[in-house]
């Protein structure tokens, strides 16, 4: 990776994936494309372009000569619900965009998917890395297709394309942003500012989650991984903590007290069609994967960051 263009670069992920990035590569070799969402004190190379806009991305992947794609652009799972359509326009259109362009110009690409890819017929606990994939979100669907899409081009055009499924992420940096898993994140928020939070998933909810750190190590690690070695070419199952909400509240209570009440809504059915726990196995095997947070050190640093962040 020399030159990077980085698509959705302001979005949770991605708002943490640009610096490491910028660490590593220059902030110079980084481009990062948003659209509304660009940081007034954004420090780096920025453009911005709504999408999908093929054209568009042609021009920059031209103007700064790229090498390398993080294609981040999507639209999660609660949020897609409310417009299907669009959900798969944008997810879809997007990346099909950035494959096309890939094979015109050679790019290495990194496309997310998620286990909202799973459904209520994959086996929930220790989810197999090739297992049923029947997901009942337009967003799993659009991950569904996405990881097929992926798996073509590298088998049709050569493309050098890799993907994880990302479990929840849990950051401090980024606000909640209309995923079924972002109860994780609003949790501290709210346990800081009001001393209660009000849960839209049950008590016993058990679902994967990863801090932040990991998340950009594996991605970062998945992308310097030598291809020769890579036995997936659809998306890698990754896995680092999986926890009940209750465990969590817990967790909290343990450091900050807040009262937490639950009231599942309309996420509490995606999230039962989800799994528990992740066999993440292939992704340590091929490419070395290892996560270093667990749930105390997880909370100890949220709670510690946010407190800082919200002057408390």
């Amino acid at each position: 990776m020399k030159r990077i263009l980085v698509t959705g670069a302001f979005g949770q992920i991605g708002s943490e994936l640009v610096p490491a990035l910028q660490d590593k590569f220059g902030k110079e070799n980084v481009i990062a494309v948003g659209n509304s969402r660009i940081p007034e004190d954004f420090d780096g190379v920025v453009e911005k372009l709504n999408q999908p806009d093929k054209e568009g991305l042609r021009g920059l992947i031209t103007k700064y000569e790229i090498d390398t794609v993080f294609h981040l652009v999507s639209l999660l799972s609660a949020t897609g619900e409310k417009d299907p359509s669009f959900t798969w326009h944008l997810n879809m259109q997007s990346m099909k965009d950035v494959l096309d362009l890939a094979v015109e110009f050679k790019l290495k690409v990194f496309w997310p998917s998620s286990i909202a890819a799973f459904g209520p017929t994959t086996p929930r606990d220790f989810t197999p890395q090739r297992t049923v994939l029947e997901p009942t979100t337009m967003y799993g669907v659009t991950k569904v297709a996405g990881e097929l899409l992926c798996q073509y081009y590298f088998n049709k055009f050569g493309v050098d394309v890799r993907s994880v499924r990302y479990p929840g992420i849990i950051s401090y940096k980024a606000l909640p942003g209309g995923g079924t898993t972002d109860y994780a994140v609003a949790i501290f928020y709210d346990a800081i500012e009001k001393g209660e939070y009000e849960c839209f998933v049950s008590e016993e909810t058990t679902l994967p989650m990863m801090y932040m750190d990991d998340a950009v190590k594996a991605t970062i690690d998945l992308m310097e991984a030598d291809p020769a070695k890579l036995t997936v070419r659809t998306s890698y199952n990754l896995a680092a903590i999986s926890f009940t909400a209750e465990e969590l509240a817990a967790e909290i209570n343990k450091t900050l007290p807040v009262q937490v009440t639950y009231k599942p809504d309309h996420r509490q059915n995606i999230a039962n069609s989800w799994p528990k726990s992740i066999d993440d196995s292939q992704a340590r095997q091929d490419w070395g994967w290892q996560h270093e947070y667990d749930l105390p050190k997880m909370t100890e640093i949220m709670i510690n960051e946010l407190k800082k962040k919200l002057g408390k």
